[in-house]
């Protein structure tokens, strides 16, 4: 999961510098279908390509349904945003994670859940208001910041859903039915767009990153998160979000990006505390 978060901080930056050259709806089409194209033979091979049972589908078009509004609105977010303000943002998928999961799942919210939702909070805004009580009091949000929030409400469903929906099959099984759910409900939103794309005029730097996100931040990241949501819970895989924030400032800074003030400094340490807060207590 350490190695999961990190990969999904790099995801904000990189979908951040390739945003504004495609269509919010037909990049995330472009994602989902190269990580099911890429999916395709190693299910073939190890699975056979099998359809899933009436209530199997169900199940992995409401999960995919998740992801897909929450990459589509990520897009369209990142035209007004920073990759830093929605890794911040972010942050509340867990507390919100967590209501979702005490109604789907019966999972009790618990004392350290609900006590690292301060930390994580006042972290999480501090650093969005860059240690400034003049930012916060004026409450300089970014536009694309409101749109962020919606689809984190969204997100939140995710890993509760998959818990939700499991049924013992192979996670890479799951994985590759959740693209491709995810797949029609993108090519219903924007299939239509497609003949009006110039796809000739598309920046080869557009290609490498979507390729990026298909192969690392899609592919390998849904595994993981799968994966570990089965064995170790929705709750303590959902925690790792909250290290998105570091990650994404540690990633800026080895693009020799300039690292914010130190008055943000705070705010990190409060937001990786919620972090050990919520794991410390999911462990017992």
């Amino acid at each position: 999961m350490l190695l999961n978060s990190l990969l999904i901080a790099t995801s904000f930056i990189v979908s951040k510098a390739i945003t504004a050259g495609l269509d919010p709806a037909v990049l995330t089409l472009l994602r989902f279908s190269f990580a099911t194209l890429l999916f395709l033979p190693l299910i073939a091979w190890q699975h056979g390509l099998h359809l899933p049972k009436r209530k199997q589908l169900f199940g992995y078009a409401c999960i995919s349904f998740t992801l897909t509004a929450f990459f589509w609105l990520m897009y369209l977010s990142l035209r007004s945003t920073t990759a830093l303000n929605t890794g911040l943002i972010f942050t509340s998928v867990p507390s919100i994670s967590g209501f979702y999961s005490a109604i789907l799942l019966h999972e009790r919210l618990g004392k350290h859940r609900l006590l690292a939702m301060l930390p994580a909070t006042v972290g999480a805004i501090w650093v969005l208001f860059h240690g400034s009580m003049e930012q916060l009091l004026a409450f300089a949000l970014y536009p694309g910041d409101v749109l962020f929030f919606l689809s984190c409400l969204i997100m939140a469903f995710y890993t509760p859903l998959i818990k939700f929906f499991h049924r013992d099959e192979p996670m890479l099984v799951m994985t590759f039915w959740i693209l491709v759910t995810g797949t029609g409900w993108l090519l219903l939103l924007a299939g239509y767009r497609l003949p009006s794309v110039a796809w000739q005029t598309i920046d080869p730097i557009v290609w490498l990153g979507t390729a990026y996100l298909a192969v690392f931040c899609t592919m390998i990241s849904f595994f993981v998160s799968q994966f570990c949501t089965i064995r170790i819970g929705p709750t303590r895989v959902m925690a790792y979000s909250y290290l998105y924030p570091p990650f994404i400032l540690f990633v800026e800074w080895l693009c020799r990006q300039p690292l914010p003030s130190a008055k943000v400094l705070p705010g990190i340490v409060l937001i990786v505390a919620a972090m050990l807060i919520v794991q410390s207590g999911a462990r017992k």
